[in-house]
């Protein structure tokens, strides 16, 4: 019997490498039958940008990061499954789970078109400059939780925010229905990564993601934009304190990821209110940044089905997030 030849073992180890990764025997690309993923390492010439990372010399990085361009480049989709470990004890996705899911499509939407630097979604020149993105509000509508086992796709697209920020617009649809099942919307700004001082947009950055810019904005127009009332001692019905941040709370910008803030959030929300309601929307003002180092205090002011939340220092009261929820009725 001939041996396989070089080319043929390399196939081979490739589809080895991809069956693994994907913890069947099954294309890479279909569960129980169906597509789910975005491309498999056959597709990737249609992501609209050459592959530069290989896994042993033979695996696109891409092959693994399950999504892809649609509409002419400027949306990038991604599909998930909803995992055990991103329920709660309704076995539905949490609104962490699914700030998550945006966060990660958001990154892998910068790597995937070629922008990504060294940086937590940081380009090339951002990086040469020492720069790096912030969030500073984001508005999330949900209208119905996935369930375990769901199968989710998120659309996501940026565009400009005023001179100096950048607007990133998130879609969730329900995989099999193609209904729309979240919305969600984001400004972010530019900081220095050492003197964490707020930035302009240097012209050099703004070349290289205007090109990606889609016009086109996933609500009418952010219809949260009043301002979130401060919470104080007088005015919160419910105060949490001593809450303190773990290492593994933090992010590759050395302070604790934007997800993370809430729940400690809901750690003052009544827990009848948590039982018995799900948030149907969640606006989060970033004032501050937080370090492992730092001990938190959350309060909350419930009114009817909506609330008004702080997360602060406990140390010197100094505001970290305000935020606002609305709940409905499970």
């Amino acid at each position: 019997m001939r041996r396989p030849t070089g080319d043929l073992r390399r196939k081979r180890e490739v589809r080895s490498l991809c069956v693994k990764a994907c913890g069947a025997n099954v294309s890479v690309d279909r569960i129980n039958g169906r597509k789910v993923n975005g491309i498999n390492g056959q597709e990737a010439p249609y992501l609209g940008t050459k592959i530069v990372e290989q896994v042993n010399g033979d695996v696109p990085m891409h092959a693994f990061k399950l999504g892809r361009f649609v509409e002419e480049s400027l949306v990038y989709r991604q599909t998930f499954v909803i995992r055990s470990y991103e329920i709660g004890p309704d076995k539905t996705a949490t609104m962490e789970t699914l700030m998550n899911l945006l966060q990660e499509t958001a990154l892998n939407h910068v790597m995937t078109s070629g922008l990504a630097s060294d940086g937590f979604g940081a380009t090339h020149e951002m990086s040469l400059r020492k720069l790096i993105w912030v969030v500073t509000r984001i508005n999330v509508q949900v209208e119905r939780y996935s369930c375990w086992g769901d199968v989710i796709e998120i659309d996501t697209w940026v565009a400009a925010a005023g001179k100096n920020g950048m607007r990133r617009d998130w879609i969730i649809r329900d995989y099999s229905t193609k209904q729309i099942i979240t919305k969600a919307t984001s400004t972010w700004v530019i900081m220095h990564r050492e003197t964490r001082r707020l930035s302009k947009i240097p012209e050099q950055v703004r070349k290289e993601v205007t090109p990606f810019y889609l016009d086109r904005e996933v609500m009418a127009a952010d219809n949260d934009t009043n301002k979130i009332d401060k919470l104080n001692e007088e005015t919160a019905e419910n105060i949490r304190s001593g809450l303190a941040p773990r290492w593994s709370d933090m992010d590759v910008n050395q302070h604790v990821n934007n997800v993370k803030y809430i729940g400690w959030i809901l750690e003052s929300v009544p827990i009848n209110v948590l039982e018995d309601y799900n948030l149907t929307s969640m606006t989060l003002e970033y004032r501050r940044e937080c370090r492992q180092s730092h001990l938190l205090e959350s309060l909350t002011s419930m009114k009817n089905l909506g609330s008004t939340h702080l997360l602060r220092m406990q140390e010197n009261k100094a505001e970290i997030v305000r935020a606002r929820a609305e709940w409905r009725s499970k």
